[in-house]
């Protein structure tokens, strides 16, 4: 089993960690008018670790909702599995446990899921996440006995001009989509991390925006948003290594199943990607092959020289060898 990410703390969840910056925080995404007195008890698991993972942040509204949010600057299809799971862990720390055992229905504060994302990648202003994709295609062997699990998540894009109306009202929200905004443009000018923070906290208090916060925590906030960002690019980085190594191995085997079903129909799906790419390669390169064999040159010489297997150059001689009336040794030579 891989390593779990362990939660640190980010700009993000040291904003939005008390009543005030979380109610103004659901009315900015609900739409709606709370009033501050509205009574809120955050949920977040701040103290109990969930296989070495954290949410980070949950909440119950007047014990009639509960919202868990997740911020996110790399899109995640899993993140409906997630939140069930952070659900499950929220409602041991909202209701009595023991009154799940007696036969009177509990009445449980609704649910509601939400990742606000701010990350480089392409996204649309809004996207709905279903955990019934996740699902496994059922055959007609395996029709369903039982009820039936959703669990949708709405994702928002909250970059700089992407779902404004939600964004601007809330003060905070606000401020962080523009201090993140900043740094980027000063990346983009040729800065480096640290320096891009440095002058985006020194240019956000100069301009107001999350002034106090950045003049009271302009060092932790550094060391957090350089973790964030350090951590996002080496899981883009090895993200991108295992699909060059897959796109790599994927040509390598599609190519030499190519050259296996030269003479046939030829894979019937392919593969994708590197294999479909390495499955077309193998067939122009079996037309190539053939007048090889039919000439009888050194199978070895053949595998070397179009950069396949012996055992593949083999496996083509025998298939040729149905099609062909001249019958075929063992030999090296056809």
């Amino acid at each position: 089993m891989g390593a779990n990410r362990e939660h640190k703390d980010s700009v993000f969840t040291s904003l939005f960690n008390d009543n005030e910056s979380l109610l103004s925080l659901y009315n900015a995404i609900s739409g709606g008018d709370l009033p501050l007195e509205t009574p809120l008890v955050i949920a977040t698991l701040t103290d109990v670790l969930f296989n070495k993972r954290r949410n980070d942040v949950a909440f119950a509204l007047d014990d009639r909702v509960v919202i868990l949010i997740e911020h996110q600057a790399s899109i995640n299809e899993n993140m409906p599995m997630r939140l069930l799971i952070y659900l499950a862990r929220v409602y041991e720390k909202l209701i009595d446990n023991d009154a799940i055992f007696k036969r009177k229905l509990l009445k449980i504060p609704k649910p509601d899921f939400i990742v606000l994302y701010n990350g480089i990648e392409s996204f649309p202003d809004e996207k709905i996440l279903r955990i019934s994709d996740a699902y496994k295609e059922q055959p007609d062997s395996f029709p369903g006995v039982g009820g039936y699990l959703e669990l949708e998540v709405r994702v928002l894009n909250i970059n700089i001009g992407r779902n404004e109306t939600i964004v601007k009202r809330s003060e905070t929200l606000y401020g962080y989509v523009r201090f993140v905004g900043k740094v980027r443009e000063n990346q983009k000018a040729g800065l480096d991390l640290a320096s891009a923070i440095t002058k985006a906290v020194k240019d956000c208090i100069a301009e107001g925006i999350l002034a106090d916060y950045l003049a009271s925590h302009s060092s932790e906030v550094l060391n957090m948003l350089t973790n964030e960002w350090n951590d996002e690019q080496n899981r883009e980085v090895a993200k991108q290594e295992g699909r060059e190594e897959g796109l790599k191995e994927g040509l390598k085997e599609g190519r030499e199943e190519g050259l296996e079903e030269g003479l046939k129909e030829g894979l019937e799906e392919g593969l994708k990607e590197g294999r479909e790419e390495g499955r077309e390669e193998g067939i122009d390169i079996s037309a190539e092959i053939i007048p090889a064999l039919i000439m009888k040159e050194p199978i070895e010489e053949i595998a070397v020289q179009y950069n396949v297997s012996v055992d593949k150059v083999k496996q083509l001689q025998s298939v040729l060898a149905m099609y062909v009336a001249e019958p075929y040794s063992d030999n090296t030579y056809l």
